[in-house]
């Protein structure tokens, strides 16, 4: 029987196998999630609203336990996986006190006798998730569309099963109704029968570009609507006038966190020529303070998820060196097991090189020199990214101004990295996918905002 494998990489030691499912499995789990779904559409929303409350103590009384798995099977140091944990909770919190006012039929004044506008489940959301935030992907688009009513199933990553087993479990055990949330133990080339399946309302993918615009096509041709986040190469933007010093320390926590795995690190930073020397100076000073190690031990950065994904990011590095970026910290492949790749400093970067162009996933920093800040915006929205993106400047109003009018992206933080928040819609625009998950916005997209018109008698 074919299996999808778990590989610890901080050692590439295979840690578990699952066995994968047939297709009459999957049809089985999908047409037993579509009964669950059509009762527990029909449940009260305080019941919903309970089983919010229970999974946010269930997660955190497991952080640990689940940052743990997540260590073994990602290579994400402990302390950022409980956080990770942590921040699921969190998201259970809000939706448990702000759910049922989203949800709220909402009147609307017309000549009719009443006109309101309700928020109605509309069936089975698949959800695609990747493997480097392998809790937080999952709950962003499960808790939302669970608690207005749909059912949940997610094609999690191969290599990450036994978390979404866990979760899985999670869910079961906070008083979820068996089947409203599974877990398909499948590879990528099944996915498309599972969009085919007529009890597949809707799909939201977290991934590459590629797989956005696969996911898309194949959603498209079954007319059925999708939401996408997809890569980024985010731009953090130093001003003249920026506090240098707060400026680095938020380009390294954007763009260490997860070794660099995550679509809205700090991938190009963007510095104006006044500033250029003295961020580099004391980005590389701080950054060859950093730990690189066993994730389970106190460090700053575990080993990237696997051998390809490491050597894909050195070819990068490597080509942009050769064509004409100035390497200054890290670049080289440890002689030591597992998928270890160092913090990496590259300058004289510029448009046409990969540390410019491409999304470099990893733990490799990319200092871009610009004339000043007219140009530091104009190189910023130079890419067909558009997720996230910082400004650094001790003028508000003028970081306020610029982020809200100049920058392309779904995001844009002054004197900040850019981080995701229950509270917040996040997503992005052109190659880095669109759609919004989180906040009210996130759980809009997968309900029936439904019209109801009654006319006066009279």
């Amino acid at each position: 029987m074919q299996q999808l494998e778990s590989i610890n990489p901080k050692n590439n030691q295979i840690i578990n196998s699952w066995d994968i499912y047939s297709q009459s499995e999957v049809d089985s789990i999908i047409d037993a999630a579509e009964t669950t779904y059509l009762e527990w559409r029909d449940t009260e929303l305080s019941f919903r609203l309970s089983c919010l409350e229970e999974i946010s103590i269930l997660l955190k009384e497991r952080s640990k336990q689940y940052g743990v798995l997540m260590a073994d099977e990602m290579g994400k140091p402990l302390s950022q996986g409980i956080l990770e944990v942590e921040k699921c909770a969190w998201l259970c919190d809000y939706y448990a006190q702000n759910a049922s006012g989203f949800l709220k039929p909402k009147n609307i004044d017309t000549d009719n006798f009443k006109s309101f506008i309700t928020f109605q489940p509309i069936g089975l959301i698949l959800g695609i998730m990747p493997w480097n935030f392998p809790f937080w992907q999952v709950f962003r688009f499960a808790i939302p569309s669970l608690t207005a009513g749909n059912g949940a199933i997610l094609k999690h990553a191969s290599n990450v099963q036994g978390c979404a087993s866990a979760i899985q479990s999670c869910f079961l055990d906070a008083g979820y109704y068996e089947n409203i949330f599974r877990n398909l133990c499948i590879p990528g080339n099944q996915v498309n029968s599972v969009i085919e399946n007529p009890k597949i309302a809707a799909v939201t993918l977290t991934g590459s570009t590629p797989a956005g615009k696969a996911v898309a096509k194949k959603a498209g041709e079954c007319l059925k609507k999708t939401v996408l986040e997809l890569g980024g190469s985010d731009p953090y933007l130093i001003f003249d006038d920026a506090q240098i010093d707060m400026a680095v320390d938020a380009c390294i926590a954007g763009r260490i966190l997860n070794a660099g795995q995550s679509c809205i690190a700090a991938k190009r930073l963007i510095v104006t020529k006044r500033n250029v020397v003295e961020f580099t100076d004391k980005l590389k000073n701080r950054l060859a303070l950093k730990i690189m190690g066993d994730p389970l031990d106190n460090v700053d950065i575990g080993p990237m998820v696997s051998l390809s994904a490491r050597e894909e990011v050195n070819a990068l590095v490597q080509r942009s060196i050769k064509e004409g970026a100035e390497l200054i910290l890290g670049g080289e492949i440890p002689d030591n097991e597992g998928s270890f790749y160092p913090i990496t400093i590259l300058t004289e970067v510029k448009p046409g090189m990969p540390a410019f162009d491409a999304e470099i996933f990893g733990p490799v920093f990319s200092v871009i020199t610009a004339e000043n800040e007219d140009d530091a915006v104009m190189l910023a929205n130079k890419s067909e990214f558009g997720l996230g993106s910082a400004i650094f400047t001790s003028d508000i109003k003028k970081g306020e101004k610029i982020a809200k009018e100049k920058m392309q992206s779904g995001a844009c933080f002054v004197n900040d990295f850019v981080k995701s928040d229950p509270r917040l819609p996040f997503g992005g625009i052109k190659m880095s996918g669109y759609g919004r998950e989180l906040s009210n916005y996130g759980m809009m997209e997968f309900v029936n905002i439904k019209t109801v018109v009654i006319k006066s008698s009279n």
